[in-house]
């Protein structure tokens, strides 16, 4: 079977020109999704992207050309979101929505070596995560990922030898 993502994608590197390109716009942002589930709960989640929300307030035609200088490529405008590749291959979704606007103030900065990242807090995701299992026209499967999202941030985890 093919791998999704190319072999040389680097989540890491693509967490940190994002980090590193909001700081230096003094945009308000923060890192929410599977990543930032995997973060909260201590249990590594897998997952095809990294997301962030995005203030409302961003001049997205600003983002855009600062995403673009450093080289991510747009792939898809969607009704709340904007989706980019880092240039090692790593996918990355921005969201913006007014009610995650709240929880990006409330994110809490983390130390990755090198390099900050804000993260949305663990209550915050599990509010994202219930509005999210709950939408009506939200496909069963990614509805069933939010519902063991929240069993996870809620403490439902692995002992580190029990396995899955």
């Amino acid at each position: 079977m093919a791998s999704v993502l190319p072999d040389e994608a680097d989540r890491l590197a693509a967490m940190r020109t994002v980090a590193e390109v909001m700081q230096h716009a003094e945009i308000a942002y923060a890192l929410i999704g599977g990543v930032a589930v995997g973060l909260r709960s201590g249990v590594a989640r897998a997952t095809l992207d990294i997301d962030f929300a995005v203030h409302t307030s961003t001049l997205w035609e600003q983002l855009h050309a600062l995403l673009e200088s450093v080289g991510f490529e747009a792939r898809g405008v969607f009704a709340h979101s904007r989706n980019y590749r880092h240039s090692s291959g790593e996918p990355v979704q921005f969201a913006f929505d007014e009610a995650f606007d709240p929880f990006i103030a409330r994110a809490e900065e983390l130390s990755f070596g090198e390099f900050t990242l804000r993260v949305a807090s663990r209550e915050d995701l599990i509010a994202m995560k219930r509005r999210a299992a709950t939408d009506p026209g939200r496909r069963r499967s990614k509805a069933l990922r939010d519902q063991a999202d929240i069993a996870l941030l809620e403490g439902d985890v692995p002992d580190e030898d029990e396995g899955w």
